[in-house]
């Protein structure tokens, strides 16, 4: 017996000891999404870095709004800057191909000539070997050609989707170059300025305008190459290489960028026997940390949305995809990152007064105006509730105001308390409606907050709208016209894109869009009995939502689908209505079926971080469905055990014991040590830093369905 003992405490200290030496980042694999409709970047940077460095391939459609997808073989340049997992395409400015001939425009590579890693890339080819490394705002490149003789292709007009509209690139000595970008795209109004560093002698010709040709002789010894950018001058880019970039040393700031990888990964430790998930989760991490991105030089001047020049005291964003990060992005932020949410909220504000309006899906410092609602009042207001606003009031303000405005509908919203299909021509009312709806629900909670009695009570009644669009005898949320009247036609599968009631979705999918009043959603359907009943069958109907559906819905289970972000609270429901294990199998099927390591490893865009966000809470068993208020609801882990990094030396702790493919089903939970029944928890809790037991079992319990448990 005491060998046995002996021998089980060696076997648990060398886990112990191979665990402390592994590497986080051995277990990223960025070619996950890269393929499919996963839309992701591939290439080098830092976490939320204004540069991301890599390949860009001629654009084939769709999923290729990124770039870069896995069924390609063509590279026609190194951009440096691109998007990731968005619908819509736009960036890879700046980009540079090593060439032999003058007229070359393209390198053919298969992936086995292809190294990928955090804050690294790699292509060789029998001409010449790529490498590709980053710090926040500049990229470095490391040619080595098989020739003494190359040049350099440098492209300021081929862009994902824009137009280039000037394109200035000019020789400042005999190692210098720099220029500027501008361009108008998805980005209406884009600005990139660049410097160019070389650590040899170079001369710069254009044989067409946007194009410029370097000669490079001599380049026995490997070529580098430093580009910095900004957004506000040539003279501030130098000033970022200055700060972040004053070397030579390649592969000290490949180790450096690894290293910024490995530290942030580590904000969430995972212990699993299953390699697969483990690979799944830490490239979830890894896709989360691309943006919001960095949008400030290093002395955090940054050019406004209203195109002047400011002297920020906080660090300015961009790339915000607000529609579908306010559902899981940001919460999971407020928990591991909560030192940057006070920035977050700055940059909204700071948008609200250089144009008028909180940003809607905001790139480069330019609005886009994509996708419903206003859903950068659901994320600000979520800030202001758990606390970390510097100023409440300019917050509240900017919200209030956003929303007191005749655009994007809200005149016809003020007007008749709801949105007439036959009065808002470009349609999609249903969806814009409901966005509101959980908008200014949020809006009314900080007026509380504060104190503002008539602005809470004016905004939680628009909250509440959402009443009138659901039909109690379809059981469905429809469109009304001006006269009150449900639109005649009516299927609750069929989906026309961009032209029917919903946005990127159906009826059956949009009825259940009322994550912060879902109590009242549940008395619209006459009771807990009646709604449970209709969420069952949303998992099991079939039918085919037709050839003009949009092909962002993907990743079904009966009619959820979850390839698109209005489904993702949807398992989360049951909580509410007393039945919690109902989602435990649902939960597990999304996680482990409609989640791969592999290129098509999504089952849908992934929307700036959404869908890893969604892995990454539900698998540590958490996820918030309010998205103004801080309670996360309990679903069923997915690890053994996970520590989670809340800031402060704090540290969330979760254990889930007897955890098994079968033992799914949450039997009993303690918190700190102590009997917890409830199937949610305050986000205070877990910021204070907590340890949550959970008992698993095969089959389904009674913990958390009595009244007084539920969320």
């Amino acid at each position: 017996m005491a060998k046995r003992i002996l021998l089980t405490a060696l076997t648990a200290l060398a886990v112990l000891t191979i665990g402390a030496q592994e590497r986080l980042t051995d277990y990223v694999d960025p070619y996950i999404g890269s393929g499919g409709h996963g839309h992701v970047f591939v290439g080098a940077n830092v976490p939320f870095g204004m540069v991301q460095l890599g390949p860009s391939e001629k654009s084939r459609g769709w999923d290729w709004t990124s770039g870069y997808h896995y069924s390609d073989s063509v590279i026609i340049g190194f951009a440096h800057l691109h998007l990731s997992g968005t619908g819509c395409g736009d960036l890879g400015d700046l980009a540079f191909l090593p060439v032999n001939d003058p007229q070359q425009r393209e390198i053919k590579f298969s992936h086995d000539q292809e190294t990928v890693q955090p804050g690294y890339y790699r292509l060789k080819t029998d001409d010449v070997d790529v490498e590709l490394t980053a710090t926040q705002r500049v990229g470095f490149h490391r040619y080595t050609f098989a020739q003494r003789r190359g040049q350099l292709l440098i492209d300021l007009n081929e862009g994902i989707g824009d137009i280039p509209l000037v394109t200035d690139l000019r020789q400042v000595d005999e190692t210098t170059l720099e220029g500027v970008r501008r361009s108008r795209g998805w980005a209406p109004r884009q600005e990139v300025y660049f410097t160019v560093k070389f650590n040899v002698s170079v001369r710069l010709w254009e044989p067409l305008p946007g194009l410029g040709l370097v000669d490079l002789y001599d380049v026995r010894t490997p070529l580098l190459m430093k580009v910095a950018l900004s957004p506000v001058s040539c003279e501030k880019a130098t000033q970022n290489m200055e700060a972040e970039l004053p070397g030579w040393d390649f592969d000290q700031t490949r180790q450096a960028a690894s290293d910024a990888w490995e530290q942030e990964l580590g904000r969430i430790r995972i212990q699993t026997p299953n390699e697969q998930d483990r690979r799944i989760f830490y490239t979830a991490m890894y896709h989360l940390m691309v943006a919001p991105s960095v949008f400030c030089d290093a002395d955090r001047q940054y050019r406004g949305s209203d195109g002047k020049v400011y002297d920020g005291d906080f660090t300015n964003y961009t790339t915000l995809s607000l529609w579908d990060t306010y559902r899981a992005f940001h919460p999971l932020m407020t928990l591991i990152y909560p030192e940057l949410q006070a920035d977050y909220a700055e940059t909204f504000i700071k948008i609200f007064e250089q144009q008028g309006r909180l940003p809607i899906w905001h790139l480069w410092g330019s609005e886009t105006d994509c996708m419903v609602g206003s859903s950068a009042v659901p994320v600000l207001a979520d800030l202001v509730l758990k606390g970390f606003v510097r100023h409440p009031e300019r917050a509240f303000e900017a919200m209030k105001q956003s929303q007191l405005q005749d655009v994007r509908s809200l005149g016809l919203l003020r007007q008749y308390g709801y949105i007439p299909y036959d009065k808002e021509p470009s349609n999609e009312t249903v969806a814009k409606a409901l966005e509101y709806c959980l908008d200014e629900d949020g809006l009314a909670r900080v007026a509380k907050l504060l104190g503002k009695g008539s602005d809470y009570e004016y905004f939680l009644e628009r909250s509440q709208s959402y009443k009138k669009y659901f039909d109690p005898e379809l059981q469905f949320m429809r469109a009304l016209g001006s006269d009150g009247k449900f639109r005649p036609e009516f299927d609750p599968i069929k989906v026309i894109h961009r032209a029917d009631d919903y946005t990127e979705g159906n009826a059956w999918q949009y009825t259940w869009l009322v994550p912060h009043d879902v109590h009242g959603l549940i008395r619209l359907f006459g009771g807990e009995e009646p709604f449970l009943r209709k969420l069952d069958e949303f998992f099991t109907t079939e039918g085919d939502m037709g050839p003009e559906a949009s092909p962002d819905i993907s990743g079904f289970i009966g009619q959820y689908a979850h390839g698109n972000e209005p489904s993702h609270h949807i398992i989360y429901l049951y909580n509410y209505a007393g039945e919690p294990w109902k989602a435990a199998p649902k939960l597990r099927y999304v996680m482990r079926h409609l989640y791969h390591a592999a290129p098509d490893g999504l089952c849908g865009n992934e929307d700036v971080g959404q869908m890893s966000a969604w892995y990454i809470l539900s698998s540590l068993g958490l996820y918030q469905v309010e998205p103004s208020g801080g309670r996360f609801i309990i679903g069923t882990p997915l690890f053994p055990r996970a520590e989670v990094n809340v800031g402060d030396g704090r540290t969330l702790v979760i254990n889930a014991r007897n955890l098994t493919d079968q033992n799914i089903y949450v039997q009993s939970v303690r918190l700190n040590g102590k009997s917890y029944s409830k199937t949610y928890i305050d986000f205070d809790q877990l910021r204070q830093g907590a340890t949550l037991d959970f008992q698993m079992g095969p089959r389904p319990s009674k913990w958390g369905t009595a009244v007084k448990d539920r969320p």
